[in-house]
């Protein structure tokens, strides 16, 4: 653009590209200006540790989580709430993080799969996935297990039918969903004896 400008044989389209380009870059400064000026300042705790931030007002928390904390645990699958991968625990709820701008999640306390237990420190739920085959492609489990944790709390001893319905928002295309029950069963028998032998 810069050469047929500066050159007079182009003079016929001197002006219009001129102009395009003149246009091109007040578009951009303005898309600049509009961006950086509604930037919110935004403060959660993720995983019990203080994060804080500038970010626009349209960024999703699935995204703030994987891109901007590299916390990659959800998942994103669907990105209509229809799958559940990216589920993630926000002040004792279960939300579906693609679905909540950051904005949004400000101010509020945010727990992904990774801050429920480690390598070195499985959670139950986590144990029983893997020693009953609970996954198979493993992309659904973060959210499955994080949304299981949240049933158990509130059904501490479910039935297999309340462990269905409770788990009805994640889907998994692999498993056929039977050992992601007999996994949630599992764990909720552990977590009920360690309670009863911790009183």
């Amino acid at each position: 653009l810069q050469k047929i400008i500066a050159d007079p044989s182009h003079s016929k389209n001197t002006w219009l590209v001129s102009s395009c380009a003149a246009q091109s870059n007040a578009l951009g400064r303005g898309h600049r200006e509009y961006t950086m000026s509604n930037k919110m300042h935004i403060k959660l705790n993720v995983n019990g540790k203080d994060e804080e931030f500038l970010a626009e007002p349209r960024e999703l928390l699935i995204y703030t989580l994987r891109e901007r904390l590299n916390i990659t645990g959800p998942h994103i699958g669907c990105e209509t709430s229809h799958c559940g991968a990216c589920t993630v625990t926000i002040d004792g709820k279960s939300v579906k993080s693609c679905t909540m701008f950051a904005a949004q999640a400000s101010g509020k306390s945010v727990t992904t799969v990774e801050g429920i237990g480690g390598p070195d420190a499985l959670h139950p739920l986590q144990e029983a996935f893997k020693e009953h085959h609970g996954l198979q492609c493993g992309y659904c489990t973060p959210g499955m297990i994080i949304r299981a944790q949240k049933l158990l709390e509130e059904i501490p001893n479910p039935s297999e039918e309340e462990i269905r319905f409770g788990m009805s928002g994640n889907i998994c295309r692999c498993t056929g969903y039977q050992n992601i029950v007999k996994s949630i069963q599992a764990a909720a028998a552990e977590m009920n004896a360690a309670k009863e032998a911790a009183e």
